[in-house]
């Protein structure tokens, strides 16, 4: 049976090192510091984060028409229900699709 042997840590040492190839960072190199403006906290929510399953060739076609597409997609929602509260439909000005 081997004897039990003990890990001995590295010397710390207190004096910095100076390294010519990777100088300290001075405020000159940084440079101004960049604050980027974001979006905000919502005053008062009015969306909710889901998950919701979409036929490739239809979300294919609002991502065609660019950035925003999640919003044209609710907008478009919005109009179906928007005539779906609005009443049903006087039924001779309107034809089905089996006719």
């Amino acid at each position: 049976m081997k004897p039990a042997t003990t890990v001995r840590l590295p010397k710390k040492t207190s004096a910095k090192v100076n390294d010519l190839d990777n100088p300290a960072w001075t405020e000159g190199m940084l440079g101004a510091p960049v604050l980027k403006k974001g979006r905000g906290l919502q005053v008062a929510p009015t969306k909710v984060l889901t998950s919701i399953r979409l036929d490739v060739d239809v979300l294919d076609f609002f991502k065609s028409q660019g950035a925003g597409y999640q919003s044209r997609i609710n907008a478009t929602l919005r109009k179906v229900v928007e005539r779906s509260l609005a009443g049903p439909v006087d039924g001779s000005k309107r034809k089905r699709a089996s006719e």
